[in-house]
């Protein structure tokens, strides 16, 4: 009994630490979205994100599901720029040592899945827009499963997967900029660099006063809305306009890390988790999309960044994290496969027009995401440390 109250207490601290209860909230966040759509209220889970709004003060967020994903996202992008900028000058990405080998895992963590996507999937046109769709590595999952590990996964590597999920989402960002824009209105891009402008002179200036930047941002938000580039682009770069002086971006930071990681990204997830699972069974998990991103996820992820770090640390480019032994690097390596938030954000640009293929994308995402989290976790769970 006072073992099992003991082991209780354990699991109860570890819950209470922040990267443990975000992991732990988005999981049950998906499974309250999929209970959703498959239960006698899927037709009014699904109205209430997709069907058009009564009224709308932008009359191109007609919908519920527009303003979670192209507005409140952006807020989430804007906290990942922020938390971007801190890093590349005054973090783990400021140092060329430190950065050179989560940089390369990084790239080879894209690669490979897009490669495994494309080989799987490629052949049908429509499909192979989708290939950015395993790519992306969510942060707070991958986090949440360690955290649940608590002091059996060395800190060197709780900083290279931050690290590397950090570059990640820098790449994630310059994907949905370069290749999921379909046209460009070069009015409001022109007024978008505008205020870009103005911005910078802000921060140039020595502007201390937080105000000038929030109304910059939505400024920018609006005019990228407009442009035909994503909108959540425009988060990122009034992020990278904050100056860093007087402890104004940290203080920015900290303000929003609740409401990215308890509000926008859960509420996020529940509104696109949401996948129908009646008549699915092998055919369908098989069918080439899902297949292509679950294989991606769960296979290319880890073998793309686990291959980078034996090859960086055998050639002498850069060493392994220090203090964890090759189980436990390829551990981490697995949840990075954890794809659900971004991956279902890239879904939707990729197939903008078509529901059915978002579906099945879904279906891919989530088995992918769900198999490395559980075998993550299951390899870190029983690795050694290296003996000293």
């Amino acid at each position: 009994m006072r073992k099992a109250l003991g082991s209780t207490a354990r699991l109860l601290r570890l819950l209470a630490s922040g990267d443990a209860f975000a992991g732990v909230l988005l999981l049950a966040i998906a499974a309250l979205a999929i209970a959703a759509a498959n239960s006698p209220l899927a037709h009014s889970y699904h109205n209430l994100f997709l069907a058009p709004l009564p009224w709308s003060p932008i009359a191109k967020l007609d919908t519920l599901h527009l303003w979670i994903n192209d507005a409140l996202m952006a807020v989430f992008f804007f906290a990942v720029g922020l938390e971007v900028k801190r890093e590349i000058v005054a973090g783990n990405l400021a140092e060329a040592k430190t950065r050179r080998l989560p940089v390369l895992a990084a790239i080879a963590g894209m690669a490979m899945p897009a490669a495994i996507y494309l080989l799987v999937a490629g052949k049908v046109p429509l499909l192979a827009n989708g290939w950015a769709i395993p790519a992306a590595t969510d942060i707070a999952f991958a986090m949440g499963v360690i955290g649940l590990l608590g002091k059996r996964v060395p800190t060197a590597l709780r900083v290279f997967l931050l690290t590397v999920a950090i570059v990640d989402d820098i790449g994630a960002v310059l994907v949905i900029a370069l290749f999921y824009t379909a046209h460009i209105d070069f009015g409001w891009l022109f007024a978008a660099v505008g205020v870009t402008t103005a911005l910078i002179g802000c921060n140039r200036l020595g502007v201390r006063r937080i105000w000038p930047f929030v109304l910059g941002a939505v400024a920018l938000w609006f005019c990228v809305l407009h442009s035909g580039v994503h909108a959540t682009i425009a988060g990122v770069v009034a992020a990278l306009t904050v100056p860093l002086r007087g402890g104004m971006l940290e203080r920015m930071e900290h303000a929003l890390v609740g409401w990215t990681g308890f509000v926008i990204v859960p509420l996020f997830g529940f509104a696109n988790a949401g996948v129908s699972l009646a008549g699915i069974g092998i055919a369908q998990i098989l069918a080439p999309l899902p297949l292509a991103i679950g294989a991606g996820l769960a296979l290319g992820k880890q073998a793309g960044i686990f291959a980078c770090i034996v090859l960086c640390d055998r050639l002498g480019i850069a060493r392994r994290p220090e203090g964890a032994s090759w189980a436990q690097i390829w551990g981490t390596t697995v949840l990075c496969g954890i794809g659900f938030t971004m991956s279902l954000f890239i879904a939707e640009l990729a197939f903008p027009l078509h529901r059915a293929l978002i579906e099945e994308a879904k279906l891919g995402i989530l088995a992918g995401s769900l198999l490395s989290a559980l075998l993550g976790y299951a390899v870190l769970r029983f690795a050694q440390s290296p003996r000293r």
